[in-house]
């Protein structure tokens, strides 16, 4: 009974180790997939973390608050006001009017007073209005875009730390192999020593390049940590190991310019638009509605001399001709102001195409280095391992080893250095092309 007792604890005690076992092994790959950043993840997240994305909301609020305020402009409109006065002399009927035997004329009151109210409503504004709230939109329009480059920016900024960091990897990974072959060599070397047939001096000297190669490891080390605090800040999301960014694939070159900017100059022609749409408006007639009611003394029968409500109601009529005086100047210079920004739209244009051209001739050169690169890392190999096998042998010295790893050394980091560069220089034509 007690040993079935124990076989069913052991059992159960197997199933749940089993099971977390296998949550282990679904969860684990799937934690760490969301542990790897792309360089397009990157830039999302340095976009939604940046102070200036809380503009974004602002413009929103300030254009609706705006266009709220333009359209409370087709209220009725109401108009309070009120005085009191004194006057030195009034209209006196005696003397206006030729005086009768037994008649007696009122006199009006030299003390005046009067409370009015008026209300009016727009009926006919000659497209104003509405004029403002197209440019309060395009205005918003303006900012948020202007808002959209300097984020857009961002991108730049990301590009050099990210490739930094995986140029520093790079280079800390083949010095780590340059240490391993010197490890191996030290190695060697000491059981020489031990057997007779080498100098103390040849490990000294091996250990000496060794520590060389440390130092540049931590230099190495220190850099890419520096930049993984710069990224971690960018994004949001702390970066503590270069394992955790993707190494982004070469992308195709692309001369098509899709830049943020070129919305700009199209969201400033329309402004240009509505701004003559509204010279047009101005010189139009205004129609309105209006009530007015009063107390006050006199009324509008100014022969009682008494104090009494009275009111006026009707349409008004507004016709201002004075823009027309400068309606034809106002039209010149918003034609200068567009050939104004069809020129910085040209210009914008002609220099982005110039540093496509630029960075294509980059591209290609870091191409070509690349697979001059391989040439050299071959013969280099191959002359340090003819090294390595010739200082087994005694047949040459430690320093000319030495010398031959490092030249080997050199020529993997020059390679390393230039894939990068080609990388950076594929995402740097993304970010000028604007694709």
């Amino acid at each position: 009974m007690l040993s079935k007792i124990i076989v069913n604890k052991i059992a159960v005690h197997f199933k749940i180790n089993l099971i977390c076992f296998g949550l282990i092994l679904f969860v684990f790959p799937v934690f760490a997939q969301q542990q790897i950043l792309s360089l397009e993840d990157c830039y999302r997240l340095a976009q939604s973390n940046y102070p200036l994305i809380k503009k974004q909301n602002l413009i929103d609020a300030s254009r609706d608050y705006t266009i709220a305020n333009v359209s409370k402009l087709y209220l009725p409109q109401l108009n309070i006001s009120g005085q009191a006065s004194h006057q030195s002399e009034t209209f006196s009927f005696p003397d206006a009017l030729s005086s009768a035997p037994g008649m007696v004329f009122p006199e009006i009151s030299k003390d005046q007073y009067k409370i009015q109210g008026e209300v009016s409503q727009l009926i006919f504004d000659g497209g104003q209005l509405r004029s403002q709230k197209e440019m309060a939109v395009a205005n918003a329009d303006l900012q948020k875009q202007q808002l959209a480059i300097d984020l857009y920016s961002l991108k730049s900024r990301i590009n050099q730390i990210y490739f930094s960091i995986l140029l520093m990897d790079g280079q800390l990974k083949q010095n780590d192999l340059r240490k391993e072959d010197l490890q191996l060599a030290v190695d060697k070397m000491v059981a020489a020593v031990e057997n007779g047939v080498a100098f103390r001096s040849n490990v000294d000297e091996l250990r000496a390049e060794l520590s060389a190669v440390e130092s540049a490891s931590i230099e190495f080390k220190g850099n890419m940590d520096a930049y993984l605090q710069m990224l971690s800040v960018f994004i949001g999301k702390t970066i503590s190991d270069a394992s955790q960014l993707a190494k982004p694939v070469e992308l195709a070159s692309s001369n098509e310019i899709k830049r943020p900017e070129l919305n700009l100059f199209t969201i400033r022609e329309k402004l240009y638009d509505i701004q003559e749409k509204r010279l047009q408006s101005d010189y139009l007639p205004k129609f309105s509605a209006f009530f007015q009611g009063a107390y006050g003394r006199p009324t509008l029968n100014i022969i009682a001399d008494k104090a009494d409500f009275w009111y006026i109601g009707g349409l008004r009529l507004n016709w201002a001709f004075g823009s027309l005086y400068t309606l034809a100047n106002n039209k010149k210079l918003l034609n200068l102001d567009r050939q104004s920004l069809e020129a910085d739209k040209e210009t914008f244009l002609f220099n982005t195409s110039l540093e496509l051209t630029q960075q294509n001739a980059q591209v290609e050169k870091y191409r070509k280095l690349i697979l001059e690169d391989e040439k050299a890392i071959k013969f280099r190999a191959s002359v340090k391992e003819s090294a390595k096998a010739q200082l087994d042998n005694g047949v040459i010295t430690v320093r000319d080893f030495i010398a031959q790893l490092n030249a080997e050394n050199l020529a993997r980091q020059t390679q390393i250095l230039h894939r990068i560069q080609l990388l950076q220089a594929t995402y740097n034509l993304k970010y000028t092309s604007g694709n």
